[in-house]
């Protein structure tokens, strides 16, 4: 396949490409009003799934892996991300008392399914069955990929296939979980959340380890947005 063999000529091409066009794909969202944006979030979660078939052969390391560090990182990100908001049962929260606790952003009214299409209806759910799977199954690859198997490394060395993916190296390390924070809402979280994902990746030299944690904290953040009624996460 023609795009297969373009990203063939590069390493850099099948790790950066894939986030690129996601990141486009995304900003295009905001461009949207009305139900539009939730059509192109199905748009993106194909387009982005497609990616990462496409891409897959070539990138040695995008490979799930489950174990229980992943596991239990993904469920302390996820309590991290959730609680860095006071979200929990709105009291007062560590990050409070520290004076680090963030306001969730203001959630953009096309992103409440159940206010838009109706709580019963069908098109709710569905989209919000579309968002689950997306941020669970295609985020998790392809900003992985992105951040640890390619920015983290590129940033050591440019000839970066050549930086073993547990080699530590603190200026990327730091770097990585900055640029990863300041790319979400909840910034304080997020350069959290890079940090555990990363080391997940240099316990062991893992990529699949931080696809499995990244997966667990979306999927459980998802729920927790459905559950409670919590859209300013989405």
């Amino acid at each position: 396949m023609a795009v297969r063999a373009y990203f063939a000529t590069s390493p850099i091409a099948p790790r950066v490409a894939p986030f690129v066009v996601f990141v486009l794909l995304t900003a295009a969202q905001g461009w949207l009003g009305g139900t539009a944006v939730y059509w192109l979030y199905l748009v993106k979660t194909l387009v982005g799934a497609w990616l990462i078939w496409t891409v897959r052969p070539l990138v040695a390391e995008m490979r799930w892996a489950f174990s229980w560090p992943a596991l239990l990182v993904g469920i302390g990100v996820f309590v991290i991300w959730v609680g860095v908001t006071g979200d929990f049962a709105n009291q007062a929260t560590l990050w409070h008392r520290l004076g680090l606790a963030q306001a969730p952003a203001t959630p953009a009214p096309e992103w409440n399914p159940p206010a838009v299409f109706g709580s019963a209806a069908p098109l709710a759910w569905f989209f919000i069955a579309v968002r689950l799977i997306g941020s669970t199954l295609v985020v998790p690859p392809i900003e992985e990929a992105f951040y640890r198997s390619f920015l983290y490394r590129y940033l050591s060395r440019v000839d970066f296939l050549a930086v073993p993916l547990r080699q530590f190296s603190p200026l990327p390390f730091v770097v990585t979980a900055l640029v990863f924070g300041l790319m979400h809402h909840e910034w304080l979280a997020g350069i959290v959340c890079g940090a555990a994902y990363q080391w997940l990746v240099l316990r062991r030299g893992d990529l699949g380890e931080a696809m499995t944690a990244h997966a667990v904290t979306n999927l459980l953040l998802g729920i927790w947005v459905v559950t409670r009624g919590a859209w300013q996460f989405w």
